[in-house]
């Protein structure tokens, strides 16, 4: 195995070389348990730490190591290494970290394609999908729209669900596959690129796994079936883990996500909702919320039937979370200068103490 196989390019190389890393081993991070992360070379897997000046000079936790960076080792023991330096990342897909405001959470780096994927048997919602599509658009990611267990529905209505997903998205490929029959499996393999790396998004029980064990052509995962109590899935993944196909390109498996709460992704929506975009330059006022102004394009496109209402709907509620997480951040900023304002005046006043 070559590190090219494990989505190593030629800008990493230049990266190593101008920051004096030719010294170290360079793998890639596949796991990651807690503090804890596995990483892998072309000639093993190591389980690593990082080093203590890289951990007291990140500002924030997306500056630590995530599953898919590219990072720089040393081996101290047998098995064992050290992470000294996180490459730059290409690409990288986040959302609103659950529960903490104004805080991200990094899903998977160095990405360059998404597979969204969605069952059509039970809580298919495409206003989830849109939600992933704008995670993939704000991060640079190129993303395709899985829609799996096709076996348990008739033909009649998969057609019919293609065509509501094709009408809202645009110019997004379409998958249709059963894990079950296989059926279409064969087609997604054919577009798997080598040295390309592929996340999984999805919530919990569409079949992320199952399909990554079908794609590995061997069990690799744990698979689970959907809980009877609630009628959701049961969480089989607990932690992001990226594999390497045999045949060529890479799979990050993610924990399935419940909450997709969108963060500061002004380009991830514009780029969603390229219609509203277009729609908007011929609104009334430019700074038009597309609420209740007079003279909207878009509410007119609503109102005449020209724009689908359930999209129009969601991209309100994505742009209300967007603006309450900048809003977020903005005070929290503020409460940190104003902080670090206190801490200055009692250091000043502590040492006028002394004279």
């Amino acid at each position: 195995m070559k590190l090219e196989d494990l989505g190593y390019t030629p800008e990493l190389e230049n990266y190593r070389k101008n920051q004096y890393l030719g010294s170290f081993g360079v793998g890639r991070v596949i796991s990651e348990h807690r503090d804890r992360y596995q990483v892998k070379t072309t000639g093993n897997e190591y389980d690593a730490e990082i080093i203590g000046n890289l951990r007291y000079s990140a500002q924030k936790r997306s500056d630590l190591p995530a599953v898919g960076d590219w990072v720089a080792i040393s081996e101290y023991d047998d098995g064992k290494a050290l992470i000294h330096n996180v490459f730059p990342r290409s690409t990288i897909i986040e959302r609103q970290a659950v529960g903490k405001y104004g805080e991200k959470q990094i899903i998977a780096t160095n990405i360059d394609f998404a597979f969204i994927v969605q069952a059509v048997d039970r809580d298919f919602n495409i206003n989830r999908i849109e939600r992933y599509l704008t995670i993939c658009n704000a991060s640079g990611v190129k993303p395709m729209v899985i829609l799996n267990k096709i076996d348990l529905i008739e033909e009649r209505e998969l057609i019919k669900l293609i065509s509501n997903v094709q009408d809202r998205i645009k110019q997004v490929p379409v998958i249709t596959i059963s894990n079950e029959t296989l059926s279409g499996i064969d087609n997604l393999k054919d577009t798997l690129l080598k040295g390309k790396t592929y996340c999984m998004l999805g919530s919990s029980g569409v079949g992320k796994s199952s399909l990554i064990n079908n794609l590995a052509g061997k069990q690799w995962l744990k698979t689970n079936s959907i809980s009877t109590s609630s009628g959701k899935g049961r969480h089989v993944t607990s932690h992001r883990e990226l594999l390497v196909l045999d045949q060529g390109g890479i799979l990050i498996d993610n924990p399935g996500m419940r909450e997709v709460g969108i963060a500061d992704t002004t380009d991830g929506l514009t780029i969603t909702f390229e219609t509203i975009t277009k729609l908007a330059t011929s609104c009334k006022f430019k700074d038009c919320t597309h609420t209740t102004e007079l003279g909207c394009s878009v509410i007119a496109a609503v109102e005449n039937g020209d724009f689908d209402v359930k999209s129009y709907e969601n991209y309100l509620k994505m742009e209300r979370e967007k603006e309450h997480f900048e809003a977020t951040i903005a005070e929290k900023r503020k409460k940190d200068k104003d902080f670090g304002k206190m801490v200055k005046i009692f250091k000043k006043n502590k040492n006028m103490n002394k004279y």
